[in-house]
């Protein structure tokens, strides 16, 4: 299944989120990997500053694997560096984070 998701950036924290993603700890992307998902990228749109991410989950339960993943230390240290930077869309669905999207069209 190939998921889509979307959050704002802080103004502020562009250039901090960057540097946090030019290197990923390598036991976050582990973690990442563990739970099936695949082929993750994130997208940046300036000047409005959101990030636009979009991957693969090859696994039986998405909701599990990404609980899986909120659980880890690790990740959740993660989180506590990625988290400040971001600003969630005030449209999202209760208990998200990053706003999921609708698939509207895919070529393999």
């Amino acid at each position: 299944m190939r998921y889509g998701m979307v959050i704002g950036l802080q103004d502020h924290m562009v250039e901090e989120y960057r540097k946090l993603h030019a290197e990923v700890w390598p036991e976050v992307l582990a973690v990442i990997s563990a739970n099936g998902i695949r082929d993750f990228t994130i997208f940046l749109k300036e000047p409005e500053n959101l990030l636009f991410g979009a991957f693969d989950y090859d696994g039986d339960d998405y909701a599990e694997a990404a609980r899986s993943i909120d659980a880890d230390p690790v990740s959740q240290r993660w989180y506590n560096l990625t988290k400040p930077c971001q600003k969630p869309l005030d449209t999202r669905r209760s208990g998200e984070w990053w706003a999921f999207m609708e698939p509207v069209f895919h070529l393999d």
